[in-house]
């Protein structure tokens, strides 16, 4: 079982940046290919972003592309959401998220996540 820890977030304004923390604990996080994710109220789940096992491959939803980045530290078993121009449509809770395999599974399959943190942005 691998735990994952988000932490973070908060209230912040239009054009601000944030940089998210997942901690993961239980398991060999090297091994898992990384995600985040987010959550509105009402919204379907969105996937934004994810970084391989070694972070030699990245997958960017259109939405962040260019706004958002992620990196992972295998020797602190951490990956990182960094978010800079941030907008009031990205208020959401936001969630890591791992996976053993991707071929074949589909993006927003993951097995396991975490609690999530709030990100509000003010306009």
């Amino acid at each position: 079982q691998l735990q994952l820890d988000e932490s973070g977030g908060g209230l912040v304004q239009a054009g601000d940046s944030l940089r998210l923390s997942c901690a993961a604990s239980g398991s060999t996080f090297s091994v898992y290919h990384m995600y985040w994710f987010r959550q509105a109220p009402g919204k379907e789940r969105e996937v934004l972003i994810g970084i391989s096992r070694s972070g030699s491959f990245s997958y960017y939803a259109d939405s962040v592309k260019g706004r958002f980045a992620i990196e992972r530290d295998n020797a602190k078993n951490t990956v990182y959401l960094q978010m800079n121009s941030l907008r009031p449509e990205d208020t959401a809770v936001y969630h890591c998220a791992a996976k053993y395999r991707i071929i074949g599974v589909p993006v927003d399959a993951f097995d396991y996540w975490g609690q999530g943190t709030q990100v509000t942005v003010s306009s």
